[in-house]
């Protein structure tokens, strides 16, 4: 039919004291999000 299909796009976002955006996560699966988050953070 034509179309082209992505698929799900997830983002997440660390964002610093100061506001400003310190990290943005990409490859994760929804199981593993928090674990992602901690490493980055650590």
């Amino acid at each position: 039919m034509g179309k082209i299909y992505d698929g799900i796009h997830r983002l997440s976002f660390v964002v610093g004291t100061d506001g400003k955006i310190s990290h943005v996560l990409n490859k994760f699966k929804t199981k593993d999000h928090h674990e992602v988050v901690l490493a980055t953070l650590a």
